[in-house]
């Protein structure tokens, strides 16, 4: 049974209900004093460390206001993003360019803008930086396993072989660019502390072959993102990767550790926020069916797109929650649209109680990330869902 204590404290749920209580589902509630302690939080654990927001997980200018105040850099995917940042007054060189997949003409803009940092992993791509972004520093992400223990996988389509990292390198220097560092990505939701000791271990093999071979001194590992956020699958704490991390950064480094960037988003904004949803309709499939079909107004399409493939496993609470699970029962979680796909849950047996109404609100906890950037502009006529922000308690 999810216990939604372990996720919000009571002064934290209540000023969330207080909210919330008047507004039509569906929707998201962002605290952003959460987003501010979970950041605060990083900063203590990985002192060493600069912090790069993925702009990606959760781009709403309160977030990015915020996280700039703090002090954060910015890790962005896009020249759409970048306006947005910009417009913030961030300044350019607190952004890099990490998405390896890019558009000359967007390296172009970007580099106008006053970025001078970018990610890749092949030669066309760098060839577009060295042509349009000259004398930028560039870093190279490398192929990294870690896919079976990562919630959300992001091998295969990004990094490239170690070996070719090296080719890219030395091209790198060669065509006038600054050759900066190594760049991984142990994906998303990372359960397995263990999957940042390998790859530190290749970046490190790196940094000294390029150096003895090449005369080649990198100075950067960005080590992406991976932190966990609280979701119904348990994960380490933060203190633990911190210990972990540091540990195979001082095995491999010594004292001499470079600099380090680190691109959290779903463990700074995940657990900020509350997708709050309606029951639509309450059904079975035949006369003796054990299972219930609950039906939501909020489902792929609409802000739970990381249920794909059942990925992600939210938390799912009902008002009184705890009272009423003593008598519940298995369900199927579904959404509003006329598409198959729109299920989220089904093989995964969520419980929910046996008097479970149509017209009574679902909470999904820990939905600050991925939740509205993901969600359709106008699949089956539903408008985006609707991010709302608190603030300790108080409207912002």
């Amino acid at each position: 049974m999810v216990d939604r204590k372990e996720y919000y404290s009571n002064e934290e749920w209540n000023a969330f209900i207080n909210y919330s209580n008047e507004v039509p589902t569906p929707f998201v509630v962002i605290n952003l004093d959460i987003i501010r302690r979970n950041f605060k939080v990083l900063k203590e654990k990985f002192p060493y460390a600069n912090i790069y927001y993925a702009v990606k997980a959760n781009p709403a200018v309160e977030v990015i206001s915020l996280l700039n105040e703090l002090g954060s850099s910015f890790d962005i995917a896009s020249r759409f993003e970048l306006d947005k940042v910009l417009a913030l007054g961030v300044n350019p060189e607190k952004i890099s360019y990490g998405n390896t997949i890019k558009k000359s003409v967007d390296i172009e803009y970007f580099y106008k803008k006053g970025v001078k940092m970018y990610a890749s992993d092949s030669k066309a791509d760098l060839h577009n930086i060295a042509k349009f972004a000259p004398g930028s520093k560039v870093y190279i992400r490398i192929l990294v396993e870690g896919s079976e223990t990562a919630d959300w996988p992001l091998s295969r389509k990004f990094g490239c072989h170690p070996d070719m990292a090296y080719n890219l390198v030395v091209e790198a220097r060669d065509m006038g660019l600054e050759p900066y560092g190594i760049s991984f990505h142990v994906g998303s939701q990372q359960r397995d502390i263990g999957q940042w000791d390998e790859a530190i271990s290749k970046t490190k093999y790196l940094f000294n072959s390029l150096l003895e071979e090449e005369n080649i001194e990198l100075k950067m590992i960005n080590m992406g993102g991976g932190f966990p956020a609280n979701y119904l699958q348990k994960a380490n704490l933060l203190q633990d990767y911190s210990n972990e991390i540091t540990r195979y950064l001082q095995d491999d480094f010594g004292d001499e550790i470079p600099q380090i960037i680190l691109e959290p988003g779903r463990s700074l904004v995940g657990n900020s926020g509350i997708l709050v949803t309606e029951v639509v309709l309450i059904s079975r499939k035949n006369n003796t069916a054990l299972q219930r079909w609950v039906y939501v107004d909020a489902g792929k399409f609409n802000g739970l797109i990381e249920t794909l493939d059942e990925s992600i496993k939210y938390p799912v609470v009902t008002e009184h929650h705890e009272e009423r699970m003593a008598k519940n029962g298995e369900v199927i979680l579904a959404g509003p649209t006329c598409d198959s796909m729109d299920v989220m849950y089904e093989k995964f047996k969520y419980q929910l109680p046996l008097n479970l109404q149509i017209g009574e609100r679902l909470y999904w906890l820990s939905t600050g990330a991925y939740t509205t950037s993901y969600a359709s502009v106008e699949f089956n006529g539903f408008p985006p869902i609707k991010p709302h922000f608190i603030d300790s308690g108080k409207n912002s």
